[in-house]
């Protein structure tokens, strides 16, 4: 057992971060930042003139233009060898390497050759260009000093992406994170054309980029956070779904639908699902309108989810264990007669940049919502009433997940209330329950803390480079971890 020194437990309760920081859904990019700053110094000037640029962006390519680099004629080469046809294709390709790279300093890949994308492979030699601009121009110290108007970004979409994010949770009564192992990571990027959301999946990791815009584009974060969960499900039962698959033959006419959905029934089945719970969200006098539009874009399926819907919303199953039943009542016969006389749009309508937030919220119910009120609780600093509310999750609900983040929860707040040993044993019983990453990694860090102040330096250590070792880890955790292993937690400066 720990033992520990009272008086310094209340420090480490002090220093605690908060909860939004914990979660690292939101973040920026230490690679993309550099990858980005690289491209504007070599020529990349999409909507350079654009109002909705972040001012960032100027002043970075000024420093950058008055700051030796010796590799920037070789950058500048090899920029113009590989421009796109269009702009939105040229930052894709870039951000694909950034999100697939390990990032500065050595730019290498996170995964095996035969998983590279193909974006990325076209960029052969770009790893060793960007391993010396990062160093030549100087990035990391820029890297620090951009940190407050990075922050100042991340904390406009805070609320609205925690709301989007709760709302498909609470929607499909899912915890929050979707399955194990897996990562669904946003990051904000300043140095891009402004207008822009790409989102990418690379084996257990979706990303979504966002660059600057008037509005916070909530709208496309949920449907991207509502691929995630979804995904998954439609791979799991890809039969069941793909026993439906002469359906897909009605949309080869439909003009305003992308290539890749006539040739992917799976992904149409997908998109068409994703619509249709998009409609239910929604406020009820625009929900059949939603549901037309779809389907006139050739989202064949997304009237019958629609109805389904309906029936799924008045049970207690979640999601995932609805999802087979759902694509399994599909009747060939009834949809081909539903869509033997739909006319088709020809093109796809033109959808503006500005972005209008949701107009409804749809509150989490059940055990969800008891985890919702207790985290409120203990951001609120009622630790009495956040450790009723996690006690009672437990009771509320037999999922590893919950009770994972009811265990972290209550470790949290022991600490809080200088009991260490509690403290200790609740953020191990958070560990032996396959928590998500995010909790996974900060049980980790709190454990280095608590060893830190018990003076047992070398479990410390061992706590910290397990929480560097988490996939999906916040960067937030890691910075802590890096923190700590370079100096003991609490220690007199």
């Amino acid at each position: 057992m720990i033992r520990f020194f009272l008086p310094a437990v209340l420090f480490l309760a002090g220093c605690c971060i908060s909860p939004a920081a914990e979660q690292g859904q939101l973040d920026a990019s230490p690679s993309l930042f550099s990858v980005m700053a690289a491209i504007n110094a070599a020529g990349y000037d999409a909507d350079i003139d654009s109002a909705a640029n972040h001012p960032l962006r100027e002043t970075l390519r000024r420093e950058l233009s008055s700051r030796n680099i010796p590799c920037l004629p070789e950058l500048k080469k090899f920029f113009a060898e590989h421009r796109q046809l269009d702009d939105t294709s040229e930052l894709s390709q870039y951000i694909s390497f950034a999100l697939i790279t390990d990032g500065p300093p050595s730019f290498q890949p996170r995964v095996k050759q035969n998983e590279i994308p193909p974006d990325v492979l076209a960029l052969n030699g770009f790893d060793k260009l960007m391993t010396r601009f990062h160093s030549e121009a100087g990035i990391d110290d820029l890297w620090r000093k951009v940190q407050p108007a990075i922050d100042g970004v991340i904390e406009r979409y805070h609320e609205p992406v925690t709301r989007a994010v709760t709302e498909v949770n609470s929607y499909l009564r899912a915890a929050s994170g979707g399955y194990f192992g897996r990562r669904f990571q946003i990051y904000v990027d300043l140095m891009a054309a402004p207008h822009h959301i790409q989102s990418r999946s690379y084996l257990d990791e979706y990303f979504i980029v966002l660059t600057p815009s008037p509005e916070p584009q909530v709208e496309d974060i949920r449907h991207a956070y509502l691929h995630y969960m979804i995904d998954p499900l439609a791979t799991k039962y890809s039969e069941d779904v793909m026993a439906k698959k002469s359906l897909g033959d009605l949309v080869l006419a439909a003009g305003a639908l992308e290539d890749y959905y006539k040739s992917d029934f799976l992904l149409l089945t997908t998109e068409s699902l994703i619509k249709a719970i998009e409609s239910r969200l929604a406020p009820a006098s625009k929900r059949q309108a939603m549901v037309d539009q779809a389907l006139h874009e050739g989202f064949i399926l997304t009237p019958y989810f629609a109805e389904k819907l309906v029936g799924f919303e008045k049970e207690d199953r979640a999601m995932r264990l609805y999802f087979q039943e759902l694509v399994k009542a599909i009747n060939l016969g009834d949809e081909s007669r539903r869509l033997a006389n739909v006319e088709f749009l020809e093109k796809k309508p033109i959808r503006k940049a500005k972005v209008v937030p949701a107009e409804r919220k749809v509150e989490p119910t059940g055990p969800y919502k008891t985890l919702e009120d207790a985290e409120n609780a203990y951001r609120a600093r009622d630790y009495g009433k956040a450790r009723e509310l996690h006690l009672r999750l437990l009771e509320e609900s037999g999922e590893k997940p919950l009770h994972a983040k009811a265990y972290y929860g209550l470790a949290r707040i022991a600490a809080l209330q200088n009991d260490p040993e509690l403290a200790e044993r609740l953020f191990q019983k958070t560990l032996e329950l396959d928590p998500e990453p995010q909790d996974k990694a900060w049980a980790f860090v709190y454990l280095g803390r608590l060893a830190d102040l018990a003076n047992l330096r070398k479990e410390a250590g061992a706590y910290y480079k397990a929480a560097l070792d988490v996939n999906g880890g916040s960067a937030a955790a890691r910075k802590a971890a890096q923190q700590g292993l370079q100096d003991s937690f609490g220690k007199d400066k």
